[in-house]
This record gives structure tokens, C-alpha cells and sequence, in this order.
């Protein structure tokens, strides 16, 4: 893949999609080093505009910025987050698995086939405002 993140990284996810949500929520779970920020795409505040990216851009693949700046997409960026657990030995060997030769362009082609399906992915509706913020305080 590319260079090893500078964390904190931000996470931009969809949280009005269930399943992009659900695994968004696992990893801020065993995030207990405060390296990944979740921003939800979908809430009314959320402001594509700082970072020169379309909302039509974000909301097509999972997008992670880190703190230098750089942009992680699709397939990369789950990479990215992956190399948030250094001491994780499942996240370590799917980062070296993904890096691999022959499952690289695989997974960037069913990473496409999820993109291209994801609209269609039950929706959240359990919230008061309308979209779910990850990690909100009530």
C-alpha cells in the first residue's frame, strides 16, 4: 500500500448505511488509543468542502485522512485503519494480506461491487436527529 498513516486519522463514513456504521462502531471499539476519529458523511452538518473532495466522492467509498493529510480510499483505507492496532496480530496479517499481489486488484474489485451496492443496504432510522453519530453523547 502506501506510507504508514500519521494518526490520528479521520474515518468518513456513511452513518445513515447500517452495515458501513456497524463496522465503523467495531473499530472505534477497540480504538483505545484515541487514532481514529469517526466523521459521519450523512449528518446535516457534515461539510465536504475543507477537505476538496465531492460529498458524491465520499459517499462512494470509505474515505480516511490522516493528520499529514493524506487521503486513503476503498480498499487503502481500510489498510489504513487496519495499522491503527500495531499490536493486533489479525489486523497485521489482513494489512499484509491485502498487500499481496494477486489479492490486491481482488479486493479493489469486490471492494466496487460493495460500493456499487451499498445505497441499496438497509438504513438507519433508530436515531432522533435522523442520521447516527458514532461515539455521540446524550
Amino acid at each position: 500500500m502506501s506510507r504508514q498513516p500519521d494518526f490520528p486519522i479521520q474515518i468518513f463514513y456513511d452513518g445513515s448505511c447500517s452495515v458501513c456504521a456497524t463496522e465503523i462502531e467495531h473499530y472505534l471499539r477497540q480504538d483505545h488509543g484515541g487514532r481514529l476519529i469517526a466523521v459521519n458523511i450523512a449528518a446535516p452538518d457534515f461539510n465536504p468542502e475543507p477537505f476538496s473532495i465531492p460529498l458524491s466522492s465520499f459517499m462512494y467509498e470509505l474515505h480516511a485522512i490522516d493528520q499529514a493529510g493524506h487521503v486513503y480510499r476503498g480498499v487503502e483505507a481500510f489498510w489504513a485503519i487496519w495499522q491503527a492496532f500495531p499490536s493486533s496480530t489479525v489486523y497485521g496479517m489482513m494489512g499484509t494480506f491485502i498487500n499481496m499481489p494477486v489479492v490486491n486488484p481482488v479486493a479493489r474489485l469486490l471492494y466496487k461491487g460493495f460500493a456499487s451496492i451499498r445505497p441499496y443496504l438497509p438504513k438507519r432510522h433508530v436515531c432522533d436527529s435522523g442520521t447516527c453519530r458514532i461515539g455521540k453523547k446524550r
